[in-house]
């Protein structure tokens, strides 16, 4: 028995430690950057089909791989469920979605002229082809259903370059092109000091003249005689006053403060004996999900939201911004309340990186229960949607944010935590259970179907791409989470997050994903039960 034989026995033995060895050298692998390409957390996949064929006896619970895929999606659509919606009912979502459906048409078109023209080809392990190379096991379990365990044998070998070909023709086009992101400078809070003397704003309200200025811009203290106190609506503007106005854009910001007089700057802000600003960390469960119209403050706090920061970003807080886990809000407020500000945000950056698992716990169950509705279908049969049933529900649920006690969102240091851990180990798990399988089938007949699934996840990422950039003019990281989205797998949004450093990807991949996969098992359904 030599080395090898015996390094595969003891992973044999020994699953867990074969699990997270395969996830450290996959990082450490896609680590590595030859002139600016790499693999990333897609190298754990290679990983895990190298440590799979090397063991074959290895075997991993399935449950743990769909466990993580389960995070994953759930992440990405709690994340993303807002940008979703709008992004469906925007130009842009309609065009993005139009570009994936070309791909994945044409992908269909060269898999049923492969099936009728190329010797050998035959028509079950062609639609498992296509179905792997889409990386959609709900496709394939659609062709299982017609034509039994054939599908299979295409599935499987067509499953590891349906994820590699993405990864290497998005890489490949990323060096050759080197498309400009745009990053804009997030946005930071400023403000104008300002002394009263324009006749047109003297006498009237803070609240009254608040509704005339643009948005972003808001009154947050006033400074009368040689004292600081809060902008509340009733108090009236008189001669000399000083006003503290915020915003986010200092141009704006600028011109507001021309509306009533001149340029004051220092009086408020040096003067902090009885007004001082302060962050509080929002951790409490009961504010997490609510606007902030719905706030109540305590009144003996005399405190006023100047502005949210976000992750990295300043937000302007109108009435409708709604609060997450993980905000810090600042408030101009006397420092004596601040310890009851304190109490009343929660104020713990411990608590930021929890996670409400009642919520998780339902979203999840909600999830799967819907993917595992069966729908009829005129002539077709009956479908059912499975971890696209659950993405949907995350995407609503991350639109709503909170129902009544339960609260959707999670911080957002929290999700990024839980969802690449799942997407590590459900790529970990994919790549060694498939490994002994692509091997052998490999040394018996799959380089047909290998060179098949190649050509149709080629055209596939081919024509998504060249339709959203070159007919549409969508921007690079929009596209690369479309084809993503288009071919359906995990590790290649990894890749195109990336590549791709912004948000979009991510958005782009959720608005995509659950259509997609909805268009491939329908087509799978029709082509094998239109056969001939």
């Amino acid at each position: 028995m030599d080395v090898v034989d015996r390094f595969g026995l003891f992973l044999a033995s020994q699953p867990l430690l074969a699990l997270f060895l395969t996830i450290a050298v996959g990082y450490w692998l896609g680590a590595r950057s030859i002139k600016g390409f790499a693999l990333g957390s897609g190298a754990v996949l290679f990983v895990g089909l190298a440590i799979g064929a090397a063991a074959p006896q290895l075997k991993l619970p399935a449950l743990i791989g769909n466990l993580g895929l389960m995070l994953f999606l759930y992440g990405v659509g709690i994340a993303y469920g807002a940008q979703f919606l709008r992004g469906l009912t925007s130009a842009r979502g309609a065009k993005a979605n139009a570009a994936a459906l070309l791909g994945v048409l044409a992908a269909l078109g060269l898999m049923i002229a492969a099936a009728r023209l190329w010797p050998g080809v035959e028509l079950p392990k062609a639609l498992g082809a296509f179905s792997g190379a889409g990386t959609s096991t709900a496709a394939l379990q659609a062709a299982l259903a017609v034509f039994g365990p054939s599908p299979a044998t295409g599935y499987s070998v067509a499953y590891p370059v349906g994820v590699a070909i993405p990864i290497l023709l998005l890489g490949l086009y990323n060096a050759w092109r080197k498309p400009r992101l745009e990053h804009p400078a997030p946005p930071s809070l400023h403000v104008e000091e300002v002394g009263v003397d324009d006749v047109a704003v003297l006498g009237r309200t803070v609240g009254a003249v608040a509704q005339t200025l643009p948005e972003g811009v808001a009154i947050s203290a006033i400074r009368r005689g040689h004292h600081n106190m809060g902008a509340t609506p009733e108090v009236e503007l008189q001669r000399g006053d000083v006003l503290l106005l915020s915003g986010t854009d200092p141009a704006t910001l600028k011109n507001a403060a021309l509306r009533f007089g001149h340029a004051d700057p220092g009086r408020i802000l040096r003067d902090r004996s009885e007004f001082d600003y302060e962050r509080f960390f929002v951790s409490s469960p009961q504010l997490a999900g609510k606007r902030l119209s719905e706030l109540q403050l305590p009144p003996e706090c005399r405190a006023r939201i100047l502005h949210l920061r976000r992750s990295d970003v300043d937000l302007a807080p109108h009435a409708d911004r709604v609060l997450e886990f993980g905000d810090r809000v600042g408030v101009l407020a006397p420092r004596e309340s601040f310890p009851m500000l304190s109490r009343y945000f929660g104020d713990s950056v411990r608590a930021t990186g929890e996670v409400s698992y009642i919520g998780l716990g339902v979203g999840v169950t909600l999830g799967l229960a819907v993917g595992a509705i069966s729908l009829p279908l005129p002539l077709l049969g009956h479908l059912s949607l499975g971890f696209a049933g659950l993405l949907l529900v995350a995407l609503l649920l991350g639109w709503r944010r909170r129902t009544g006690p339960l609260t959707w969102v999670m911080p957002i240091s929290a999700n990024l935590v839980l969802r690449n851990f799942g997407l590590t180990v459900f790529l970990a798990v994919v790549g060694i259970s498939s490994g002994s399988t692509f091997a052998a089938t490999i040394a018996e007949s799959g380089w047909l179907y290998l060179a098949l699934g190649s050509a149709i996840v080629s055209v596939l990422v081919v024509v998504t791409l060249l339709v959203a950039t070159v007919i549409f003019r969508l921007p690079f990281d929009t596209t690369a989470g479309i084809v993503a989205g288009a071919t359906g797998n995990p590790a290649i949004l990894a890749f195109s997050n990336r590549i791709a450093p912004t948000d979009q990807p991510d958005i782009s991949y959720a608005m995509i994903f659950p259509s997609m996969t909805i268009v491939k098992i329908v087509l799978v359904q029709v082509v094998a039960m239109w056969a001939p």
